[in-house]
């Protein structure tokens, strides 16, 4: 990585091989890559059971409306995000962005601290939250696009995506302990405080890249123009491909999202009870990640390739919604989302994460923003109408339209395929992915 980075520990080296297949001078790198994710999600799982509480309150139509607000809520953001990528240089990036959010955790404790819990500004926290999520998160895959190797990625991103798993596993551990203590509204400070972490150790991961080969100029803005990244999705074929499989994913998995929230409405919970049952469905979901990362990741990418990791996500949802079809109950929608959920986090987010480490920076910083925000929340947007008007227009009962989205389950997994066979084939090539 660097002959500059001190050296670690050799029993630190040697468990890490025992997990991974892991080069001595990788250690410290991997070990903050680890910390910054765990940091980010941890932030973000603090406050996710409130967001989803959220949902639950408004109903399922509000919630049908607030992502098609998020959608444009999106677009408005990602423009901003391009000015900000071609304005700062690369290791003030991170802090500015974070910065943002946590100024608005702030504002949103303070209203909710004032006693402001009415459905706009209600409404208002799930379409930040919505927003908050996806480019914290993104602006982490970003910055290790941008200092990984193809070849790295796929040895070590398993073992880096379970930092994210245990920030997982984490954050609702603190809530659940915490939610009933200093209540749901203090746990916006302790979400900021991770977040404050977490952009200290972006900037130290991108202090010990410095210097390294290909990290060259890392410090000046990347390119000029604001849409690029939508530009370029629209301009190659193989980050439109990207995009279709992100879009698909998103609208077939915001339809269990939206049979979930419709089935636990029907529940009669109260509002902490919500809170826990989803801390609590968080917590299962990272234990089952946290495994397959540690155990599962690397080994599959390794030895079958993209695409089995890939494909994975895609073949699970279509067992799924056979299953939602015979049974739309709520121990079969919360057993479902939760190894969907498992499935996605340990080995098809790695993946596709994979596939931009070989495009040049302005894709990756850009580009794959744009799709991780903007094109990850039009499936949101659209899943609630598409097959809300399946049903009105056939007359499809709720079960049934689990049926009807069939072939877009069958369409993202095909298309999954491709383009991991694609990435494949462009990284053995040592030719950048354009």
């Amino acid at each position: 990585m660097t002959t500059e980075t001190p050296a670690v520990d050799t029993a630190m080296h040697t468990w890490l091989s025992r997990v991974i297949k892991i080069e001595r001078d990788e250690v410290a790198g991997v070990l903050l890559s680890f910390g910054y994710f765990l940091c980010v999600l941890c932030a973000y799982y603090i406050i996710r059971p409130v967001r989803d509480e959220v949902g639950v309150a408004v109903g399922k139509e509000m919630l049908q409306t607030l992502f098609i607000v998020v959608f444009f809520v999106m677009l408005a953001a990602v423009p901003l995000f391009g000015w900000v990528v071609s304005t700062f240089p690369k290791r003030q990036i991170v802090p500015v962005v974070y910065g943002f959010f946590i100024s608005h955790l702030l504002v949103f404790w303070a209203l909710f601290q004032a006693g402001m819990h009415g459905r706009v500004i209600s409404g208002c926290f799930f379409v930040w939250a919505s927003v908050f999520n996806l480019f914290v998160i993104s602006l982490f895959w970003i910055l290790l696009s941008d200092l990984y190797r193809t070849d790295q990625a796929k040895r070590l991103y398993g073992f880096i995506a379970a930092g994210g798993s245990a920030g997982a596993l984490l954050g609702p551990i603190i809530t659940q302990s915490l939610v009933k203590v200093i209540g749901a509204n203090t746990l916006l400070l302790v979400s900021a405080a991770f977040l404050v972490l977490a952009a200290f150790m972006a900037l130290k991961l991108r202090r010990l890249f410095a210097g390294v080969a290909g990290h060259q100029g890392e410090e000046k803005p990347v390119g000029d123009g604001i849409l690029a990244g939508a530009q370029k999705v629209w301009q190659s074929p193989y980050l439109f491909k990207i995009a279709m499989v992100v879009l698909l994913a998103n609208l077939v998995s915001t339809y269990f999202y939206l049979e979930q929230t419709r089935i636990v409405g029907e529940a009669g919970m109260d509002r902490e009870t919500r809170v826990q049952l989803f801390a609590r469905l968080d917590l299962t979901v990272s234990v089952l990640t946290i495994l397959a990362q540690l155990f599962v990741t690397g080994r599959v990418m390794t030895h079958f390739g993209l695409g089995a990791a890939a494909g994975a996500l895609p073949a699970w949802a279509t067992l799924g919604l056979i299953a939602l079809w015979l049974s739309p109950t709520l121990w079969v929608i919360a057993s479902v989302m939760a190894i969907e959920r498992a499935i996605a986090f340990s080995l098809t987010s790695p993946a596709l994460k994979v596939l931009f480490t070989g495009v040049e920076p302005e894709a990756k910083y850009k580009a794959q923003n744009f799709i991780d925000t903007v094109v990850y929340r039009a499936g949101d947007a659209g899943s609630g109408y598409v097959f809300k008007g399946l049903a009105s227009a056939f007359g499809l009962s709720g079960a049934a339209v689990a049926l009807a989205a069939l072939p877009a389950a069958a369409a993202w997994f095909w298309l999954s395929l491709g383009v991991a066979r694609e990435a494949e084939v462009k990284a053995k090539s040592a030719k950048p992915a354009t």
